[in-house]
């Protein structure tokens, strides 16, 4: 019998748990919990999460008891935020950190814990799936998430079976209530059970009947993400095979990233401050672990975090192109600028330059991210204005007024899956196709918007094909006043010189960064430029 359809007889169910004797339980404590509303958070005079509740030990835990506790605690109302109010997961548990005053071991332990979980989500979801006699979907959601937690500290974190579950079941009673604890604690012992191999080997298909949908579960992405990923290395150059290596790597923790902002600081002052070298950008330095926002030059916004692949975009832009420009080079534009680190990038060069930069955002919110993150550059002198505004109308507004463009175009975000894990859980095959016409109308209008002999870069956090190489071939067949550059030299200019000969950057013209080959975001590069001899011919864009 298949493994899906095996359901078990004997297995623990939820549902008629909660539908029977546990409802006195809910009714006395309420659904979430003792002093708690609707969405499991405290009420005001209710007591602190560390108090003795209902079927505790009144006796003072452990300092160790209560800090473990405290870091699950913290990781479940993270993963809540995630989905029940669709919040980020890199704004959100910050936030929590802070709150709970965790720090040093036990934040790492929750960072872990909460990041691995949303990473790993649709494979623990298929493995509780056969240790529950029904359907997952039909569990409360909110012990689908406690559920979680515990199956991942049982099967990815090494944590002892019996704190991991206990833990977890005194977490599933303070935040859901007597009958999901015993719910989940019956649930946990059948996970442990096996251990992660043994499950995979049981949730997943078979690899040879259906290789996409056993990928799947063994590296937890959707099946159809799966797909479009495998179906973007062969088109970008690269052997399907390396499928494996490329989930894996989006399963694994990133690093942290450094950017020094242009003028205002130096990797001497970043080592002092405790950072490392970077890897591959010239304006990157490397966080050992832990928040960096304590750094003095990080607090002071003399640098932030960023993705060296994401630097190395932006750099292209403003070091690379450099050589590529016909004619006159006064007036930069980054087209889509929020949240602001590219923006902030190009803002320090173009100082360096003599040139202006206006950075264009659609969303109010994301408005002021920019104006925060470039600040302190503004203050040292950069012509950087910001402005609210849609990035699909600038070129008919400011027609041939740019030298340099930076179209960093809303994506599906598949390439930023290591550090946005939720986008995959998120994220469908029409968003692909919803986004395309945004990707084309802001590609022309940042054609629309360079002079002759301008340069743009078209860039996405996405390697899905119709994001990437269908888009700028789509807009190039409808005009005669553009040519594609090479974009390999011009990311090059952005290596560190021990970086330059190791550094896969492919065959050309455009370039495909990937987690598992060069340890950044999977960023794509797409450099075009406007041929002065046709400037004034420009063809008007067709409907997409």
């Amino acid at each position: 019998m298949n493994a899906h359809q095996d359901q078990g007889r004997g297995r623990p169910d939820h549902r008629d748990r909660r539908d029977h004797g546990d409802r006195r339980d809910d009714r006395r404590e309420g659904r979430h919990g003792a002093g708690r509303d609707a969405k499991g958070r405290e009420r005001s005079g209710s007591r602190g999460r560390g108090g003795p509740r209902r079927g505790w030990s009144q006796e003072r835990p452990s300092e160790r008891r209560r800090s473990t506790t405290s870091s699950r605690t913290v990781a479940y109302d993270a993963l809540r935020a995630v989905h029940e109010d669709d919040a980020y997961a890199n704004l959100t548990l910050p936030h929590q950190l802070r709150r709970a005053r965790l720090h040093g071991r036990d934040a790492a332990f929750t960072t872990e814990l909460f990041y691995g979980t949303l990473r790993a989500q649709g494979r623990l979801d298929a493995i509780l799936a056969l240790c529950i006699d029904r359907p997952l979907d039909d569990v409360e959601e909110a012990v689908r998430d406690v559920l979680r937690l515990g199956a991942y500290q049982l099967l990815d974190m090494g944590v002892a079976p019996h704190a991991a579950t206990s833990e977890t079941v005194a977490l599933a009673r303070s935040r859901v209530g007597a009958g999901a604890a015993s719910f989940v604690n019956a649930v946990l012992r059948r996970v442990g059970e096996k251990d992660l191999p043994t499950w995979v080997a049981e949730a997943a298909p078979d690899r040879e009947q259906d290789e996409i949908g056993h990928l799947a579960v063994a590296h937890s992405h959707p099946a159809w993400m799966v797909r479009a990923l495998s179906d973007a290395l062969a088109a970008h150059g690269r052997d399907r095979s390396e499928i494996d290596d490329l989930l894996a790597a989006q399963n694994a923790a990133p690093s942290v990233s450094l950017v020094m902002r242009p003028g205002l600081t130096d990797p001497e002052e970043l080592a002092a401050a405790g950072a490392e070298p970077g890897r591959l950008s010239v304006f990157a330095a490397s966080w050992p672990g832990g928040d960096p926002g304590g750094a003095e030059p990080v607090a002071e916004g003399r640098a932030a975090v960023q993705d060296e692949g994401s630097q190395l975009m932006a750099l292209a832009l403003g070091l690379g192109a450099d050589d590529l420009l016909e004619g006159p080079d006064h007036h930069w534009l980054d087209l889509c600028s929020g949240p602001g680190g590219k923006t902030a990038l190009l803002a320090g060069l173009a100082l360096e330059r003599d040139a202006d930069l206006l950075a264009i955002e659609l969303q109010p919110h994301r408005v002021d991210l920019v104006r925060r993150a470039i600040a302190t550059l503004v203050e040292a002198g950069a012509e950087t204005g910001v402005r609210e505004g849609d990035g699909t109308r600038i070129g008919a507004e400011m027609p041939g007024r740019f030298s340099r463009v930076l179209a960093d175009v809303p994506c599906t975000g598949m390439g930023a899956l290591r550090r946005r894990p939720e986008s995959r859980w998120r994220r469908s095959p029409g968003d692909v196709g919803a986004m395309g016409r945004t990707q084309r109308d802001l590609l022309s209008s940042a054609l629309d918007a360079a002079g002759p002999g301008g340069v743009i870069a078209y860039v996405t956090c996405s390697p899905h094909v119709a994001e990437t190489l269908l888009v700028v071939k789509d807009v190039l067949r409808r005009r005669d006043d553009v040519e594609q550059l090479d974009a390999r030299p011009a990311v090059r200019a952005g290596l560190l010189p021990e970086a330059l000969e190791g550094t896969e950057l492919g065959e050309g013209p455009s370039v495909q960064l990937w987690p598992h080959v060069h340890g950044t975001d999977a960023m794509f590069l797409a450099l075009l430029r406007r041929l002065p001899e046709t400037s004034e011919s420009a063809q008007s864009p067709e409907p997409a």
